[in-house]
């Protein structure tokens, strides 16, 4: 169900405007990463976007399009920090932007769900994510929304830390582009319909 995303140059408020935030580490030799998943997933959204990815003073890559024409404006950014450090550059963006919390969407990489799983949340706790640990601290809230892209557990002893920082497997990668399309489904049917209905729809069992 991606819908078609194109730019539109007409000017936005605010009040019709989202942040959605890509979580992963910077360099090339991360970009690969199981940890960086959140980051491909609104690196995907702005190709789709036709949107081209800037430096911005909020330490951030940072693109802004529109979902459709006249419809919501989204601000895309990849933090240019690390992922335990992602908490300065999304609140910085968030507030360059007068974007309050609760239509920030933070999309980011999930031990606690199987692979190719999306599940969609606001507000509570981090779950062990260092990421959104950050972004609570910095924005001084739960109460923004997450798109928790399923990445599984590390086989056998390996350790998490050492799984996350590894490419996906062989098989895993042949999937992960419905994953990807997955998680930008989810994201334009927040925007569009709300959360609630978002979490009907994306949480229902597969046929």
């Amino acid at each position: 169900m991606v819908g078609l995303f194109r730019r539109d140059a007409a000017p936005s408020s605010s009040a019709d405007t989202w942040l959605v935030a890509g979580l992963g580490n910077p360099g090339p030799q991360y970009a690969g990463n199981r940890h960086n998943v959140g980051a491909m997933v609104v690196d995907l959204l702005a190709d789709r976007l036709a949107a081209r990815f800037s430096r911005h003073r909020s330490t951030t890559m940072l693109a802004e399009a529109r979902l459709r024409p006249g419809g919501p404006k989204l601000v895309l950014v990849r933090p240019l920090s690390y992922m335990n450090t992602s908490g300065g550059p999304v609140s910085s963006a968030a507030a360059y932007f007068g974007i309050p919390p609760e239509r920030v969407i933070v999309v980011h990489d999930d031990l606690d769900l199987p692979f190719e799983t999306i599940k969609l949340k606001a507000d509570g706790g981090h779950g062990g994510q260092n990421g959104v640990r950050d972004i609570i601290k910095a924005l001084d809230t739960p109460d923004f929304v997450r798109v928790r892209v399923g990445i599984g557990r590390p086989p056998g002893r390996q350790d998490a830390a050492d799984y996350v920082l590894r490419d996906f497997g062989s098989a895993e990668k042949t999937r992960l582009p419905f994953v990807l399309d997955d998680a930008i489904e989810a994201i334009e049917l927040i925007v569009e319909q709300g959360l609630l209905a978002a979490q009907q729809k994306v949480h229902a069992p597969r046929a």
